[in-house]
């Protein structure tokens, strides 16, 4: 008896999972089948294959949505976040997690708050025109550090604390500085934290869409994400050109994640056994 409610409930659990896997793929394939599709029949965006796969979509959204800038302002904010997040936020989870002081406990616990606090923008407006960071990249950057460090530091905090503090015992005693003890014996350990991280960091910031609305006011430093916002506004009757700028936004994201997915699942659960 045991074993039919077993085998019932793992049946329909799988085609839970299929029918939920199914209703999320259903935007995406059709945002790709519309993506070749002539103007006429696009506007009906329906699941049909299209008469004629148009690819000529691609080079018209490249050219009037000025991708090609976006593209790489996005790289530049996305890459610049993701080198000094992991970096920084790295360094500070290993100190967090080796001094288990009262002081330093309280720091972290601040710290981590950062991801569930919400975000004061009329506040955080007046300290970006005070410091006249207000559109400028080092700016836009400095808030995308800012908005990722707190899972960045929560996430590799548990890796660290896997890691036996006996090997950091035996590189003081072997001769080791704090800063090689780091970068020689830490790192090397903590490589699938490092990637997790990154790659999460990664995604988060190349689809933030808020902060750049808010905070960079000229066209020139746009990310994708403003410059499909503002592409929709300008040719919202042109579904095929729509959905051609969607693929191309999202296409680096979802090449990296299924790419690295194993390591963010892997990574994730790993760092969640202990800390």
């Amino acid at each position: 008896m045991k074993s039919k409610n077993a085998i019932i409930s793992s049946i329909l659990k799988n085609l839970l999972s299929w029918i939920a896997t199914i209703i999320m793929l259903v935007p995406v394939i059709l945002i790709l089948i519309n993506a070749f599709k002539p103007d006429e029949e696009a506007l009906t965006m329906s699941m049909q294959l299209p008469s004629v796969w148009t690819f000529s979509n691609f080079n018209k959204v490249i050219e009037k949505g000025k991708l090609v800038r976006s593209f790489l302002n996005s790289m530049l904010y996305t890459g610049c976040t993701t080198v000094i997040t992991v970096v920084f936020g790295s360094m500070a989870a290993y100190v967090f997690s080796r001094r288990r002081t009262p002081k330093f406990n309280m720091v972290y616990m601040y710290v981590v708050l950062g991801m569930v606090i919400p975000i004061n923008y009329v506040t955080l407006m007046k300290i970006m025109q005070i410091t006249q960071l207000n559109n400028t990249i080092p700016g836009i950057i400095l808030l995308y550090v800012a908005m990722q460090t707190p899972f960045t530091i929560f996430l590799i905090y548990g890796f660290v604390s896997k890691v036996p503090v006996e090997l950091d015992e035996a590189a003081i005693i072997d001769g080791c500085t704090p800063l090689q003890l780091f970068i020689k014996i830490a790192l090397p350990l903590l490589r699938p934290a490092l990637v997790t991280a990154g790659v999460l960091c990664f995604l988060n910031t190349w689809n933030e869409f808020i902060m750049p609305l808010y905070f960079l006011n000229s066209s020139e430093k746009w990310p994708m994400t403003l410059a499909i916002y503002n592409f929709f506004g300008q040719f919202q009757t042109s579904w095929n050109l729509i959905c051609a700028d969607v693929l191309l936004t999202c296409a680096p994201v979802i090449i990296l994640y299924l790419l690295c997915q194993r390591y963010i699942v892997g990574g994730q659960t790993a760092g969640a056994v202990k800390g």
